[in-house]
């Protein structure tokens, strides 16, 4: 039940998320967009132009792909709202950045699970490579500039710094409305998970999806923490699910191949639907390449694990 108490904490925590992602999403948009007006941003299109070709991407988009994968989701979106990109360059990019965004903070969370960080940092880029390369060559469409929710259209022409200036504020503070528009309903939405203690009761519900990845019933926990809260925010309850139900060396590896992969589903995914991409496109892409992945890596440690049975009996 949505008490009084649940509003009042899920709204300061909306309001405190904000505050903290809109410090990093104001002053990034503003940089960025009066850098553009600088040859910086010619010399970035100049040097990354190749490798973004890959993708289908112009060369300032390499920005975009730095920001996200370096700081986070926020700092890339910053960067992207000064852009002006077409439909098929944001839908990739956002593919892109939801396989692999906060590569520092994310994969030392996820180590403490007991995974490797190579293991971690290998499988999010190669999954964000494979996606946007598969992107551009398969959908032809897409052509037609994306329009940012209520991001208003670029100037034709600005003139002056003062115009610069302006028009930069505009957009940081209208990326920073957008946010807090997906952040604040969101926040309120998990304290109402906390306060009723729904995790352990929806985690039931992904029997069928543990079976699939080849992973014991008991990750249930575990992966709707990581599925709904991310790795991040979903941290301590993954670590103490991890401790407290014993999981098999397997067990960590093959959920945390799963939620690197596939994590934060409702924040991450709505976090582009401003910015015009498909959300259930978004997540059935992220989704569906994370059982994939972990459906082949369980079916080469199961196969890895019998050969080497098989070895020890031999020689036994």
């Amino acid at each position: 039940m949505l008490t009084a108490a649940t509003w009042r904490q899920g709204l300061r925590s909306g309001l405190m998320t904000t505050w903290q992602l809109g410090k990093i999403i104001f002053p990034i948009t503003l940089l960025v967009t009066v850098l553009q007006h600088t040859p910086v941003i010619e010399w970035i299109v100049r040097l990354f132009t190749p490798v973004m070709s890959l993708f289908g991407l112009p060369g300032d988009a390499a920005l975009i792909l730095v920001l996200g994968n370096l700081l986070n989701l926020y700092a890339a979106i910053g960067a992207m709202l000064t852009m002006t990109l077409s439909v098929k360059e944001v839908f990739i990019l956002s593919v892109m950045l939801s396989f692999s965004h906060n590569l520092l903070v994310e994969s030392a969370v996820a180590s403490r699970i007991g995974v490797k960080t190579w293991i971690i940092v290998t499988v999010r880029l190669g999954l964000a490579v494979l996606s946007g390369v598969l992107i551009n060559l398969l959908w032809q469409g897409g052509t037609e500039t994306a329009k940012y929710g209520i991001v208003p259209d670029k100037p034709a022409e600005v003139n002056g710094w003062l115009e610069i200036l302006l028009s930069s504020l505009q957009t940081a503070s209208i990326g920073i409305v957008q946010l807090a528009v997906i952040v604040i309903p969101l926040m309120i939405g998990i304290q109402l998970l906390k306060d009723i203690k729904a995790l352990p009761y929806l985690a039931k519900g992904l029997t069928p999806l543990t079976r699939i990845l080849g992973v014991s019933d008991k990750t249930g926990v575990t992966l709707m923490a990581g599925l709904i809260f991310g790795i991040a925010y979903g941290a301590g309850a993954m670590i103490q699910a991890a401790k407290e139900d014993n999981l098999s060396q397997k067990d960590l590896y093959l959920t945390s191949v799963f939620l690197v992969a596939c994590h934060a589903v409702v924040e991450d995914t709505l976090l582009f639907v401003p910015l015009g991409v498909n959300g259930l496109f978004l997540l059935g892409i992220r989704f569906v390449g994370a059982v994939v992945l972990t459906f082949l890596t369980a079916k080469v440690w199961t196969y890895v694990e019998q050969r080497g049975q098989r070895l020890r009996r031999e020689t036994a």
